[in-house]
């Protein structure tokens, strides 16, 4: 493979490996603050206005939600596989699967931009339109577009460095399999589909019960 695995200040590839993965749990960690912290915003708003917050989850596309979950929980898999691939030096499997995870996750996005076009025929975007009534059911919507807007930014952002890892990785430029990137991608790429994970409860299933 003519893609150099060790870089500078490395002396082996063990120690690269294990500061690119520290790396990422670093960056990770602060990704955690960030969403943690909007989820505990939530649930006090959730608590300050509970009927008019459930009113406004029960206008969310449950099914649209469901699909979106699945395809998330199907790129980690993907993205799982690709990694292992990798490890064995499978480059044929390694980048049939990051590709099947580009795919998953180009997917998630094409399907929440049909839902957000629902919202929006339904008046479902906060401002002097909005179609619901009840106490909080702004604030909801107001979470809703941000964080799975963020979600969806985070998420493109995977997309677009695993498609420029098959890139590399078919032109030679990269040592898939020696170095620490592609564990440090799957961490990345796992967060978002967590933080996924717990939207879809706060979301999609409040009120439905």
């Amino acid at each position: 493979m003519s893609g150099q695995a060790l870089h500078e200040p490395f002396e082996d590839l063990e120690r690269q490996r294990l500061a690119a993965a520290f790396g990422m749990w670093i960056f990770l960690a602060t990704e955690i603050l960030f969403f943690g912290s909007a989820f505990l915003a939530f649930s006090v708003y959730r608590q300050l206005h509970p009927e008019g917050m459930l009113a406004a989850a029960r206008e969310t596309n449950i099914v649209l939600g469901s699909v979106n979950t699945a395809i998330l929980l199907a790129s980690s898999v993907t993205m799982a596989v690709a990694d292992k691939a990798a490890e064995q030096m499978r480059k044929r499997e390694t980048i049939l699967c990051l590709a099947l995870t580009a795919a998953f996750g180009l997917g998630f996005l094409v399907v929440k931009l049909f839902e957000y076009r629902e919202d929006i025929a339904e008046r479902l975007v906060p401002g002097p339109h909005f179609a619901l009534t009840e106490p909080g059911a702004q604030l909801f919507f107001g979470f809703y577009w941000v964080m799975t807007g963020i979600h969806a930014i985070h998420l493109t952002i995977g997309i677009v460095i695993v498609l420029i890892t098959i890139w590399r990785i078919r032109r030679g430029s990269l040592a898939y399999g020696r170095s620490g990137f592609l564990p440090s991608l799957g961490l990345y790429w796992h967060l978002v589909d967590v933080v996924w994970i717990f939207l879809f409860p706060l979301l999609y299933l409040g009120g439905r019960a």
